[in-house]
């Protein structure tokens, strides 16, 4: 049934103590946060599901308009860090996740909440859960606000990871140009490990051999690089600048083997693409992940053995029926990161569920079928678990 729905914007408001502000405008120390309740007109319900993602504005998404088609109460609720990532901090958003959970349940009056964890939003759901069910994190890697114990946080009833990749810092470390050896210049590059030069002896099919050698090097530049980050902090902190920060930029950050080489981590997915484009454009283009960057955002957001919101090892202490949908035609978020976070749940009741043909937006020619597929294999599953809403 396609039911009638209404879109109704509203804001969740709430003060920060952080001891230094990292998003534009505002008053003092409030944040609001941009939120919509995609509200069927004819269901009722007691459960919503309240999605979120580090920077993504994701209320006009196919996946949400379906749910509320299917008559799922939705909230789609906006970080503070909405558009910009530059100086995002994990922790803070967990705060922001925390604030909509709870609005949802105290003023809006829902008593059952599923956490959706679509796209960059599951590492995010993951993490939210594990701080809200037993916190332990009282400080970011840079050792700043916010301390999750003692932001009551309200644990979810469930937690559904919809075309979910594993984690910001673990994703963006698989696509990082394993080739770059100076990060002021991105044209010093190593030739052998360079995926777009033509004159490159490693091409695709490519070599385990060379997959692992290049595997090596992408963290290995991960950690040259949070090695800087951490020498400028102190050298901050050392000189009595306790809460100054520097940005800088981060070159070549498209360039995993999967985009050229189908083989890899295979799905359906157009070889030579990625989700954003071209990958050899995107790779030095504005848009590409961590390409500008904050010393206290790094370590909490990119920095392959600093951040706390990995999906993988939050999932293992999960202590809620999990649902994960994968795509088989996802050009963002492959495979190896479905079945990676469907291994790692810790409660036995999970469920997987591949939507074959499905893009990672479902949007674009042949994919309204997809999102019908995808749409009621949720409604079914809720059903299954007693989170399900009654005509009115």
């Amino acid at each position: 049934m396609n039911h009638p729905y209404d879109r109704i914007p509203y804001l969740v408001v709430f003060e920060d103590d952080s001891s230094y502000r990292d998003t534009y405008g505002g008053v003092g120390e409030t944040v609001a946060l941009e939120s919509y309740l995609l509200r069927p007109r004819d269901v009722e319900s007691d459960t919503v599901l309240v999605f979120m993602h580090p920077i993504g504005g994701g209320a006009y998404l196919p996946m949400m308009t379906g749910l509320a088609r299917a008559g799922h109460h939705v909230i789609y609720c906006g970080s503070r860090y909405r558009g910009v990532d530059s100086a995002l901090i994990m922790e803070k958003v967990v705060q922001d996740l925390g604030a909509c959970v709870a609005d949802a349940r105290d003023r809006l009056g829902y008593r059952k909440v599923v956490l959706g964890g679509w796209s960059g939003g599951g590492a995010l759901s993951l993490f939210y859960q594990q701080q809200a069910q037993h916190p332990t994190i009282t400080a970011t890697p840079a050792g700043d606000p916010p301390d999750l114990t003692r932001c009551g946080l309200i644990p979810a009833d469930a937690v559904m990871l919809l075309a979910a990749h594993v984690s910001r810092h673990g994703t963006m470390t698989e696509w990082l140009d394993a080739a770059v050896l100076d990060e002021s210049d991105p044209d010093v590059r190593d030739p052998e490990l360079d995926l777009y030069d033509p004159k490159n002896p490693n091409q695709p099919p490519y070599t385990e051999e060379f997959l692992a050698r290049y595997r090596a090097a992408q963290i290995a530049r991960n950690r040259r690089i949070t090695a800087t980050v951490r020498q400028r902090l102190a050298d901050l902190r050392a000189s009595g600048r306790e809460q100054e920060e520097r940005g800088f930029v981060v070159h070549g950050t498209m360039a995993d083997p999967r985009w050229l080489d189908p083989a890899v981590d295979p799905n359906d997915r157009a070889p030579g693409r990625c989700y954003l484009g071209d990958p050899r454009v995107v790779n030095n283009g504005p848009v590409g992940l961590a390409r500008f960057t904050t010393l206290r955002s790094w370590l909490s957001q990119w920095s392959y053995d600093d951040a706390n919101g990995d999906g993988v090892r939050c999932a293992a202490d999960l202590e809620v029926p999990a649902l994960v949908i994968g795509n088989s035609a996802d050009d963002a978020c492959t495979p190896s990161h479905t079945e990676r976070l469907f291994e790692a749940v810790g409660h036995p009741d999970k469920t997987m569920y591949v939507v074959h043909g499905a893009t990672h937006y479902y949007a674009g020619p042949g994919q309204r079928p997809k999102l019908a597929e995808a749409t009621g294999v949720i409604t079914t599953w809720l059903a299954e678990r007693g989170f399900t809403g009654r005509a009115g």
